[in-house]
């Protein structure tokens, strides 16, 4: 198993609290980030932790396409998430968003910890990253 860390800061022009808001609804990552089509079971039974399902889809050769179920456990601390996705193919990612206020908006710090098989590791975190990347600019863009 190989491990990849991805950090990521940005602004968001809209309070912690509605960042923080939309971030802890399931339903939101659909579009938020680009990979998720959809979420089922979400289950917020247990205080401060949000369990759901989500499907990642992923392209290939712009034809092929693959439906990848993954298991996501989001843990609320004041105003930081984290939480673990566990993915079939034995990928691991752990992530935490941080929140801080930042003039009229909000500072996030976005750190993923990736875990996979070494064959699967650079895919993984190219995916990640891209990820990572475009959840920044999106986010900026629904609360600005």
């Amino acid at each position: 198993m190989s491990n990849s860390v991805l950090t990521h800061e940005f602004h968001v022009g809209a309070a912690p609290e509605k960042v923080f808001e939309h971030l802890t609804a399931p339903e939101s990552y659909i579009g938020l980030s680009p990979l998720v089509v959809a979420v089922s079971d979400v289950d917020r039974s247990e205080p401060g932790v949000i369990r759901y399902t989500a499907v990642e889809r992923f392209r290939f050769l712009s034809i092929f396409t693959y439906d990848n179920p993954i298991k996501v456990a989001l843990h609320t601390d004041e105003l930081s998430l984290y939480g673990e996705v566990r993915s079939p193919a034995r990928i691991r990612l752990a992530y935490r968003f941080d929140l801080e206020p930042d003039g009229t908006g909000t500072r996030v710090s976005d750190r993923l910890d990736l875990t996979a098989p070494w064959l699967l590791v650079g895919f993984a975190a190219g995916q990640a990253r891209n990820v990572q990347l475009a959840r920044a600019r999106i986010l900026a863009e629904r609360l600005s």
